[in-house]
This record gives structure tokens, sequence and C-alpha cells, in this order.
């Protein structure tokens, strides 16, 4: 191409295809690399499979599943083995027993045992252990057999009982020298065999020499001992599994036995030898706990075990010389006793940690035993609210046991109480556990004082008196709060309650109540204020009927408490309990006046005077709408009193106030809807107005209601307010509807009776002829529509 060709020339010279036509062929070339793709991958995939090895072995799914093993199989028949040949052993010595000599006997006796028992020696050479394991217990069960012959032909006149004792120590002492024999010792049976038999010597021993409960319980205990030292002294094993076993299940019931005889025994012998029988059975818990190898749990359960059974058997030696009184103070004794040795003593953490929980177990007890005397002490004087001005009682034990009995031989009840609380206060040093444990010893103490009067029966006047003390000395201590303060409040209603029975000490104990709560208001002062008011509350209810007032005179006294709560409240933080303790007095006053209307009205008006002052605070202002109901409650019972049946009286007071604040609303807000505004006062009054316009016979009210409805409906259509137009709108309507209802019944009665009926078939003509006529109009603007599209 020469050099000097225009470039304007080689634009015009270049062929471009449309993007249309470009666009076609470039899609169809990527459809042919697609299309060769997929055929690549089909043949890669092939060739994949086809150079993958084949198995050669079967599906493991599809082979025979195994249910048993060769070892299952093998130990199943060697033990069904030696049990038919137990079984056949012991049919051959209790049946054909007798058809052979005496020379017969003992030699197949002795040939059969001695090859079962030398057996097992060439098995476990040959490393048939298994078997051994089997023929051994064979050897084992026959000479039980032999010990039954021996018996039975030597010894027929031998008590049962002390031949089995004798027979099974034997075979203890020989079946563990056969076990500790040198082939016979890789053999898992005759030593936990021996074991089990050494079980039952001294039970039976005990059993055959008439020893009785106390025996017995020795006997249980001693071979508990022993299989304790057993079960510390061998390594884990079958061995120690059967010591285990066997400590437990023996010391169990010899440590139960022991106790209860400890607790029925009658004199100082009988008290000491089941004491030594239950320190005995301490001392091998606390002997297992000591060694260790034990859980840490384990130990710490059986160092528990041990200082519970010492507590027993301390305080069972004392128990039959002192009276049921003192029974528990003596535990609790011990108790405390123990927790002393063990923080002086050295001993191992879960030892230590053991007999603590032991103690506390104990101390735990004896509050659970004294719980009673407080719960009657705090309850019964309840009792008084239905008795109340009745009478003194006698002392204040009587003063509690109203409705429930004492209960017997409570009279140390307070000195167990102060016992613990002691310890808590004293003993717990721990950071984490103190103030829970010094929260702990001041109720004790709180409600040891509070059963004192009651435990040793002092006369009413000094009970009160204590009680009082007591609600004084919780409310002006500065420490242990707010828990001091809760407790003060729970003495002063159990005295409050007590002193209901006479009615000076009622006055005395409320006025002194009063005080002291006011006193100390500024402390806890959602508890102590509201306190305070209530009881300010219940000496105005005492004080009006000690006066012999009527309720609605004693309910004009109550109000001074609402007015003291209104008062407080704006003086403090926490307002809300004081406040609703004032309202619920307020309404109790309104309760005691509600049978003398004219007293009602003035109650809910000066209520209602409180209400108002209290929306006076600008966090209070709630409190207007209360004012305004209480107000107009007030003024509804007044001409209730009064004897006004004329509705207008009820509403207008209503309406007023209710029309003031809609116009006010409205002025701050004229975005306020005539409805919200003018509505409720509007029909608080006409509705009422023309329901009694409608049933009266005169035309005075419904000439009234008209003029008022007429001017309602022009002032809303003169300002262009839609609630009042409707509201009084309908009512003229309906009020003139009354006044032409006479001339309409005349009217319908002078017709024919036909024209009723024509003149109600014609309205309806003429309204399906208007619907049938606005059908066909939409229809054809319809159709227009269409042609235009």
């Amino acid at each position: 191409m020469p050099y000097d060709v225009t470039r304007t020339t080689l634009h015009g010279m270049t062929h471009i295809l449309p993007p249309a036509e470009e666009l076609r062929l470039l899609d169809a070339e990527l459809w042919q690399l697609d299309r060769r793709r997929a055929q690549l991958l089909a043949r890669r995939t092939w060739l994949v499979a086809a150079l993958q090895p084949r198995p050669t072995q079967p599906n493991p799914a599809t082979a025979p599943r195994q249910e048993t093993s060769a070892p299952g199989v093998q130990n199943l028949l060697l033990l069904l083995g030696g049990l038919l040949l137990t079984i056949a052993a012991t049919v051959f010595t209790l049946v054909s027993w007798g058809h052979m000599s005496i020379a017969g006997r003992a030699l197949v006796l002795g040939a059969v045992t001695l090859a079962a028992l030398t057996a097992p020696l060439a098995l476990v050479r040959r490393g048939l252990r298994a078997t051994a394991e089997s023929v051994g217990g064979l050897g084992l069960a026959l000479t039980v057999l032999d010990a039954y012959a021996l018996y039975a032909v030597a010894f027929p006149g031998t008590g049962v009982a002390g031949y089995t004792a004798v027979a099974s120590a034997v075979l203890a002492g020989l079946w563990t020298a056969y076990g500790l024999l040198p082939r016979v010792t890789d053999l898992r049976l005759p030593l936990p065999a021996a074991l089990v038999a050494a079980q039952l010597p001294m039970f039976f021993w005990a059993l055959s020499s008439s020893a009785g409960s106390h025996g017995i319980a020795a006997a249980l205990l001693v071979t508990a001992a022993f299989d304790t030292a057993v079960a510390l002294r061998v390594a884990a094993g079958s061995v120690r599994v059967v010591a285990v076993v066997g400590a437990y299940g023996l010391g169990a019931p010899g440590a139960l036995t022991a106790g209860w005889l400890s607790w029925t025994a009658t004199g100082p012998g009988a008290a000491a030898r089941a004491a030594a029988l239950v320190l005995l059975a301490a001392v091998i818990a606390l002997a297992a706990a000591w060694r260790g190898g034990l859980g840490r749990s384990h130990a710490i359960g059986l160092a528990a075990t041990s200082g519970l059974l010492t507590v027993g058997a301390l305080a069972g030696t004392a128990r039959p010389a002192l009276p049921d009184t003192w029974t528990v103070p003596v535990h609790l004794a011990c108790g405390i006793a123990l927790l002393a040795a063990v923080r002086v003593g050295r001993l191992p953490v879960s030892v230590r940690d053991g007999l603590i929980r032991a103690s506390a177990a104990v101390q735990g007890l004896a509050v659970l035993w004294a719980l009673p005397v407080v719960a009657i002490t705090l309850a019964g004087p309840a009792a008084w609210m239905s008795q109340a001005w009745s009478g003194a009682p006698a002392n204040a034990r009587t003063a509690v046991t109203v409705a429930a009995p004492w209960p017997p031989d409570m009279a140390a009840a307070p000195l167990v109480l102060v016992a613990v609380a002691a310890v808590l206060a004293l003993a717990v040093r721990t950071p984490e556990w103190r103030p829970r444990a010094l929260t702990g010893a001041l109720t004790l103490t709180w409600a040891a004082a509070l059963t004192v009067p009651a435990v040793l029966e002092l006369p009413y006047i000094t009970g009160l008196l204590l009680l009082g003390a007591l609600t004084a000395v919780a409310l002006a201590s500065p420490y242990g709060q707010p828990t001091t303060t809760i407790l003060a409040l729970i003495t002063s209603a159990c005295l409050s309650c007590g002193a209901l029975a006479s009615q000076t000490a009622t006055l005395a104990t409320l006025t002194a109540l009063t005080a002291f709560f006011s006193a100390v208001s500024w402390r806890l002062t959602s508890v102590t204020a509201p306190a305070a008011l209530a009881y300010a509350a219940a000496l105005a209810c005492a004080t009006g009927a000690a006066a012999d007032w009527q309720p609605q005179y004693t309910a004009l006294l109550l109000l001074s408490v609402p007015v003291a709560a209104a008062l407080i409240a704006p003086r403090v933080k926490e307002r809300i309990p004081i406040e609703a303790t004032g309202a619920l007095a307020g309404l109790f006053a309104i309760g005691l006046a509600a049978t003398d209307l004219p007293m009602l009205a003035v109650v809910l008006a000066l209520c209602a005077v409180i209400a108002a002052g209290t929306a006076i605070r600008p966090d209070r202002r709630p409190a207007g709408y209360a004012a305004a109901v209480l107000f107009v409650l007030a003024t509804w019972v007044r001409l209730a009193a009064w004897t006004v049946d004329i509705p207008e009286a009820y509403t207008v007071p209503v309406t007023v106030p209710a029309l003031l604040v809609g116009f006010l609303r409205r002025r701050r807000d004229p975005q306020t809807s005539s409805w919200t505004a003018y509505a409720p006062g509007l029909a608080a009054t006409l509705l009422p107005s023309l329901a009694a316009a409608w049933s009266d016979p005169n035309w005075t009210r419904p000439l009234l209601l008209g003029l008022a409805a007429l001017s309602l409906t022009l002032l809303g259509a003169g300002y262009n307010l839609r609630a009042p137009l409707l509201l009084g709108g309908t009512v003229l309507s309906l009020d003139a509807l009354h006044e032409l209802a006479p001339y309409i019944v005349q009217v319908t009665e002078a017709l024919p009776r036909w024209v009723l009926p024509a003149l109600a078939g014609i309205l309806l003509l003429g309204l399906g002829a208007t619907y049938e006529q606005r059908i066909r109009d939409v229809r054809r603007a319809r159709d227009l529509l269409g042609k235009m599209n």
C-alpha cells in the first residue's frame, strides 16, 4: 500500500461487520466449544474408571455378622460346665449319700475334692487359665459340700449357727491358703471366695452365743472393720471390690443398729455399751477416710459420717441422765465441740472438711428443731385479730397459743439458737462466707430473743415490753442494715397483733411503733416511712374505736395519714411506697364512710383536695385527674344525699370542667380534633338529658334541651367544629322527633292500613329504579371507554 494513502481512505476500505451479525457469530462459536468440552469430559470420566483396579474381596456389608466371640463362647461353656458339675455334686451329696458306706463316702468326696483342687495347677501350667478358674470354683464348692457332709455325719446335734461360724472360718482359712499357692495365685476366684466366707463367722457366732442386739451389732462392725482393713491394704482388684461391698454392706446395718440401741437406751450401762459400738463405727469410717486412696468426695462423706456417729455416741451417753428438754442441746454441744477439735488439730484436708460438714449438719438439725417455737411465736398473735380487746391473757405463752398448741420440751430452744448464732459469728472467717454468716447469726439471735417471753412464760405486759424493746434496738442499730430493719418490721407486726388482746395495750403499742418508725424514717425510707404511716393509720382506727365513734367519723381522723404522706413524699427520694401507703389509707377511709352519704361526700372532697395538692408538684401532674374524679364523685354523692333526681345536676359539674379542659387544649394545640376536645364533655350532659326528655311527659325539659342543642349546632356551624355540629344536630333532631311523635301516631292511626305497605313498596321501587339507572350509566361509560381504546 502506498505510503501516502490518507487515513480517511484506509478507514473507508476496512470491512467491519454489523454488531448483530458479529454477536450471532460469537454465540455460534461458543456453542461449538461447549459441545466439544462436554464430549471430552465424558471420555475422561470413562478412562479414569477403566484405569481403577477392581476389588477382588467380597463386600463386607454382605458378610454375615458374628453375634458371639470365641472367648465369650469359651467362658459360657466353662461356666455352664462348672455349674452342672456343682449341681451334680450337690445332688450326690444330699440324695445318694445314704447308699454308700462310710469308707466309700470319704473316698469319693475326698478324691473328687482333691482332684478338683489340684487340677487347676496343671491347667495353669498348660495355659488353660479359664478352665482352671472353672475347675477351681468347682473345688471350692465341693469343700462346702464336704463341710455339710461332715456336719450331717459327725456333728448332727451341734447348733447350726455355731457350726456355720466354725465351718465358715475354717473354709475362709483353707481357701486363703489355697489361693496363695504359687500356681493358684493366677486364679481370681479363691481369694475373693475366702473373703466372702470370712463375712460369716462373727455374725453366726453372735447368733449362737445369744449375745443379743449388742453382740450382733458388734459382730457386724468387727467384720466391717476387717473388710475395711483388707480394702485399704489390698490393691485394686476383685478382692478389694468384695472387701468394699462387705464393709458397706455390714458396716451400715451395724452402725444403724448401734445408733438405735443408743437412742433407745434407758440406763447408763446400756447407753455406754451402745455408745462404744457407735464409736467403733465412727473409728472405722474415720480410718477409711484418713488412709486416703479414695476420691475427695468419698473421703469427705466418710469423715462426715464419722463425725455424726461421734456426736451421737458422746451425746448418747449423757441422754439417759438428762431430761428430754436437753436432748437436742447436748447433741448440739457435742457438734460444736467437734468443730472446735477440728479447728485445733492437724487433719487431712478431706477429713477436716468432712468433720466440719458433720458439725454443720448437727447445728442445722438443732435449728430445725427450734423452728416450730419461732413459727408459733410469729404467727400465733395473728389469732387476736378475730378476738380484739377480748381481755389480756395470763402470760406471753398464752398470747401466742390462741390457735395452736405449744410444742413440748422446747424450753431450750432460745439457747440452741444463740449457740448456733455464736458459732456462725466466731467460727466462719472466710471472706466469701463471712457476711452471710453474720447475717445468719443476727437472724438467729433475733429469733432467740423473740421466743424468750413465750418460752419463759413471762407476764403478758412484760412480753410486750420486751418485744417493743427488741423492735427499738433493731431500728436503732447501725449494724446489719437492712437486715435489722426488716427484722424490726417483722417484730413490730408480731407485737401489734399480740397487743390486740387489750385496748390499752393496743393504743400504747401503736403509738410507740408509730414513733419508732417515724424516728428512723431517714434510714431505708422505702420500708420505715410506709410502716410509720401504716401504724399511724392503725392508731387512728383504734382511737376512733376506743372513743366509740361511728366509722364515718373515724374516717375523718384516718385522712390525716394521706395528708402526712402528701407532705412527706416531696422531701424524700423513695416516694412511691409512701404515696401508695397514703392512697391505701385514703381508700380505707372512703370505705369507712360508705354507710353515710353526707360524710362520704365530705371524705371524697377531702381526698380530692389532697390529690389536687399533690398534683401541684411537676412530677405528679397526673394526680389532677384523680382529684377531678374525686370532686365529681363528691358532688354526685352530695346530690344523692339531697335526693336530687335531675340528671343535669350530676352531669353539668362534669361537662363544664371537661369543656374548659378541651378549650385550653385546643388553645395550646390548634390541631386537636373537636371530638377529642369537646365530645366527652358534651356527651356527658346531652345523652342523659335526651334519655330523660324522651321519658318526660312535660314540655319544659324537651324545650330547654332543644334550645341547647340548637345553640350547639349554630356554634359548631359558625366555628367549623364537627363535634358540636353533629352532636347538637343529632340531639335536636331526636328531641324534635320526640315532640312530633304524638302527631305522627295520630296521622298513622287515621290512614287506612294499606297505605303504609303501599308507601313502603313505592319507596322500594324508587330505590330499585334508581339503582338500575346507575348500573346502566356505569355500563355506558365502560363501553365508551372501550371504544376509545
